[in-house]
């Protein structure tokens, strides 16, 4: 659809960016806090170990300051369960909640609103040791520790997000460093998706319970949301692209929205003996938990063919190598990639967009959206990033002409505000518009620099994303 004249960002956009709180808070074990399962977990080689990371925990004043100079509307930031609640249930570590208290109270200083994400990969260690998600009783953890949030922050706090990347526990936990399964298991796909199941419950119990307490809040989900594309004009692999669909992004938001397991995902469950048990109350939970809006990370689409039967899977949240029986994972010769392989699709955000939108007709957030890429640091102090300046000039570019298209968009938080350990390629791999001084094993200085792209994300914030040209001013 080609537009004569674009639509506006709306007045009261929420331009921000994101992080979370394993990956840039670091003091891991300080203050109280109880190991959660990343600080348990073996890193990948060759990547540091989370203990110190971009140590906000320390330097958040300054931190929010730079976004304050950014212009930021909100920041997207999680609350880690172990730094409140160090066992995952019991006692709450008052040092946490100071804390939390003290980040939230500075963004709202600054006039940037607050939007917490309560879940980001980050189990407390004491729950992993009692299954997990595994456990039924997780659905009751998570809700606990959803009120004491509740009770201590909802105040200042009038939006949240539920469970980052839920689709990506669920379907690449091992290389996330998230997923427990108990020795012996026989049924490895069931047992997965149980744990799906109860995570799908607690969200609902939790949306339910943020409207009860909290009637002026707004909640909603944040998977990783990614169009799956069929790789030519054969009806086969439009069958192939309409199951990796169902299975990668619809059953997290149709379970969100309408609190019912999507039918191609159930089908394919019911031919691998993997469905779900319901406990007594989950389909009721289920029907009762309604988001206000749809807050999702993009990064790229994929593409899929017709299956073979022979598909390995794995992968990582943007490079899955299919599913056997489902669809076979290709690579799209259309696209660019990263330094790191993922696909480039500015296009095929305005697709995703226009496609959620469509599905479900709630407003959206972008909770994630970046380039990870090797940043240097020059002798004058400078980051110059020519890259992630387009790469989000032309993600903010097809937002607008979705926009125009009718799409109800909120706001943008791209990945990241700050420098931080990415999930499973370390310090290396950097997305912030803030450079952090350290590299994989030297912590350096832990200063922070201006990336050029915070001069020019700084000068889209201020014209409302009008002006995306290249040029700004460096002051």
């Amino acid at each position: 659809m080609l537009h004569k004249q674009l639509k506006p960002f709306p007045e009261n956009f929420l331009w921000g960016a994101s992080t979370s709180a394993y990956q840039v808070e670091g003091a891991n074990l300080e203050d109280g806090k109880g190991p959660s399962c990343q600080d348990v977990k073996k890193v990948p080689e060759g990547t540091s170990e989370l203990d110190v990371c971009a140590d906000q925990y320390h330097r958040y004043k300054e931190d929010i300051a730079l976004m304050a100079e950014m212009g930021f509307k909100v920041y997207r930031f999680s609350i880690s369960w172990s730094r409140i609640l160090p066992e995952g249930t019991g006692a709450v570590n008052p040092k946490g909640i100071e804390y939390y208290n003290n980040v939230i109270n500075e963004c709202l200083a600054h006039d940037i609103v607050p939007l917490v994400t309560m879940f980001h990969f980050d189990m407390p260690a004491a729950l992993d040791q009692r299954g997990s998600w595994s456990n039924p009783e997780s659905v009751d953890w998570f809700v606990n520790f959803a009120k004491v949030m509740f009770e201590n922050f909802g105040d200042r706090v009038k939006y949240w997000l539920t469970i980052n990347e839920q689709n990506m526990l669920t379907l690449v936990g091992p290389m996330i460093g998230t997923l427990c399964i108990p020795e012996g298991t026989e049924n490895v796909l069931k047992e997965t998706y149980q744990q799906n199941h109860h995570m799908l419950v607690a969200q609902a119990k939790v949306m339910a319970l943020c409207h009860e307490m909290l009637p002026e809040a707004k909640i909603g989900p944040a998977p990783n949301i990614a169009l799956i594309y069929p790789n030519s004009n054969k009806p086969e692999d439009t069958i192939a692209a309409q199951n990796m669909n169902a299975i990668r992004n619809w059953l997290y938001l149709d379970m969100a929205v309408y609190g019912k397991y999507n039918n191609l995902v159930w089908s394919y469950l019911e031919e691998h003996d993997a469905c779900p048990e319901f406990h007594e109350g989950d389909a009721e939970a289920l029907a009762n938990g309604h988001p206000d809006f749809i807050g999702f990370n993009y990064y790229s689409t994929g593409t899929v063919e017709e299956s073979d039967g022979t598909e390995t899977g794995g992968g990582d949240q943007q490079s899955s190598r299919g599913l056997a029986g489902v669809a076979k994972n290709v690579k799209n010769p259309n696209l660019m990639k990263t330094e790191f392989g993922w696909e480039i699709d500015p296009v095929g955000f305005r697709n995703t967009l226009r496609e959620v939108y469509s599905r479900y007709r709630l407003p959206i957030i972008i909770t994630e959206n970046g380039l990870g890429a090797y940043d240097t640091l020059t002798e004058d102090g400078r980051v110059h990033d020519p890259y992630r300046i387009k790469y989000l000039q032309e993600h903010i570019k097809q937002m607008r002409l979705a926009i125009t298209d009718g799409v109800e968009m909120m706001g943008y938080c791209p990945w990241s505000a700050v420098d931080l350990v990415s999930t499973h390629e370390g310090v290396r791999k950097r997305y912030g518009f803030i450079y952090v001084d350290r590299d994989e094993f030297d912590l350096r200085t832990l200063d922070r620099y201006r990336k050029d792209s915070f001069f020019w994300y700084k000068k889209v914030i201020a014209s409302n994303g009008e002006d995306l040209s290249p040029e700004f001013t460096a002051e």
